[in-house]
């Protein structure tokens, strides 16, 4: 496929656009005459949509920072409740041996005895 000369694609300079592009100064960057320059404000739409694009990527960084940091205080408190579980199992398996229980029982005056024969299993006939 042969390209015609009309169908030049429009980013390409010319010689009077590079020109201008030579003649720019710093003056003309800080006192917003750039921005007036034609190769400059054809460029405009598309320099508004990368800041754009800047800006969301810019806050979702922040956004992703402070859930990071969210993360990092629900894993502490995460680490401390497992903690507190485990400390209240094994004082409660502690408080359910079978010594503690007569301990207790015997402080408490509540008449019980331990048995001394094992279980017995009662049938009843329906």
């Amino acid at each position: 496929m042969k390209w015609k000369m009309n169908k030049i694609p429009e980013f390409i300079l010319s010689k009077e656009d590079v020109d201008e592009l030579k003649n720019i100064s710093l003056k003309d960057v800080i006192n917003g005459r750039l921005f007036t320059r034609s190769l400059i404000a054809n460029q405009l739409p598309f320099a508004l949509f990368l800041a754009f694009f800047a800006f969301l990527y810019i806050g979702n960084h922040y956004r992703m920072e402070e859930q990071m940091r969210e993360v990092a205080v629900l894993n502490k408190e995460l680490k401390s409740l497992r903690y507190e579980a485990i400390t209240t199992s094994s004082e409660l398996m502690f408080m359910s041996k079978q010594s503690e229980v007569l301990k207790k029982i015997k402080s408490k005056d509540l008449n019980l005895e331990e048995l001394t024969e094992p279980p017995r299993r009662l049938k009843v006939n329906k």
